[in-house]
C-alpha cells in the first residue's frame, strides 16, 4: 500500500495505518451510530441489511435507494467520520451511480461501498462494475470508493483468479479500496494482499482470523456488515425470553441515554 500523503482525506489516512486496521462497525439507524461514535469509533459504516430489514425491504435487490439516501443525511451530520453501504449503486447506469454518489457526498459521507454481487447471486459483469468506479471517482474525487466483489459467494469453485482480476481491474478504475467478503483463509488473504496496491478490507466472521491476525496479515479494514444488527436482533428476542421465564436482564442503555442520542 501507498503511504499516507498530505493530500490523503482523514478518512483515507485511517486505511494507510500499517498493523492498525480499521475497525469499520456498521450502524442501520441513528442511534446505532451515535451509540458505536460515543463508544470511540471515529468511523462508521451503515449495513444495507440493517437499512433494508428496518424498512421491511429485501437487501441486495435495489430497493432502498431513498432509505439508503435519508439514513445518510441524517448521520451526515454526525461527529464521526461515515461511510455509506450503497449496494450496487441501486443501478448499473454509472450516471446514475455517480449521481447518487454525489447525493451521499452532500449528505455528508466520506465513503461508499459499491458491490459487483446481483440479488440472483451472480456477479455483474467485471466492466460494468468498473464504470461505476470510475464515473463515482470522477464525479466525487474525494469521495472513498470501496469497490467490493462478491466472488466468494457466488459459488464459485476457485474464486481467487476471478477475485485477483476483478481486483485489478477495479483499481484501474481508480478504486481507494478494495473489499472481498468471505476471503477468510490467512493465506489466500496474503495473496490478495501481496496483489493489490490498494487498502484490503476483510468482513470479520466468528470462523475467521481475528483482529490482530488480519493486521497482521496487512489488512487494512475490518467491517462488521451486518452483525451487529442481527445481534440486536438475537439480543431483543434473548431479553423477552428472560423476562417470561423469570430470568435477570443484562444491563440496558437507560431511556434518558437513548433519548440523549437524539440531540447528537
Amino acid at each position: 500500500m501507498n503511504p499516507a500523503g498530505p493530500a490523503m482525506t482523514p478518512f483515507a489516512a485511517l486505511h494507510h495505518r500499517p498493523g492498525r486496521p480499521l475497525l469499520l462497525p456498521n450502524a442501520w439507524d441513528h442511534a446505532s451510530a451515535v451509540a458505536l461514535a460515543a463508544a470511540g469509533h471515529a468511523a462508521i459504516g451503515t449495513t444495507s441489511l440493517g437499512v433494508a430489514a428496518a424498512a421491511g425491504l429485501p437487501d441486495g435487490a435495489a430497493a432502498t435507494r431513498a432509505e439508503t439516501v435519508r439514513l445518510a443525511r441524517r448521520l451526515g451530520r454526525g461527529d464521526f467520520l461515515l461511510s455509506v453501504d450503497a449496494e450496487s449503486g441501486f443501478s448499473d447506469d454509472p450516471d446514475e451511480v455517480a449521481e447518487l454518489a454525489v447525493e451521499l457526498a452532500k449528505a455528508g459521507a466520506v465513503g461508499i461501498n459499491l458491490e459487483d454481487g446481483r440479488a440472483d447471486g451472480t456477479l455483474a459483469p467485471v466492466e460494468v462494475h468498473a464504470a461505476k468506479v470510475a464515473a463515482v471517482k470522477a464525479a466525487v474525487p474525494e469521495l472513498f470508493v470501496n469497490a467490493r466483489t462478491d466472488t466468494c459467494w457466488c459459488g464459485l469453485d476457485d474464486p481467487e483468479p476471478e477475485t485477483h482480476r476483478r481486483l485489478a481491474a477495479y483499481q484501474r478504475a481508480g478504486a481507494d479500496g478494495v473489499f472481498v467478503p468471505g476471503l477468510a483463509e490467512p493465506a489466500a488473504i496474503a495473496r490478495v494482499v501481496a496483489a493489490v496496491s490498494v487498502p484490503l478490507n476483510i468482513l470479520w466472521t466468528p470462523a475467521g482470523p481475528g483482529l490482530a491476525e488480519l493486521a497482521a496479515l496487512g489488512v487494512a479494514r475490518v467491517s462488521l456488515g451486518s452483525l451487529l444488527y442481527r445481534s440486536a436482533l438475537a439480543a431483543a428476542v434473548a431479553t423477552a425470553a428472560a423476562v417470561a421465564a423469570g430470568e435477570p436482564v443484562g444491563p440496558v442503555p437507560g431511556y434518558a441515554e437513548v433519548q440523549a442520542f437524539n440531540e447528537r
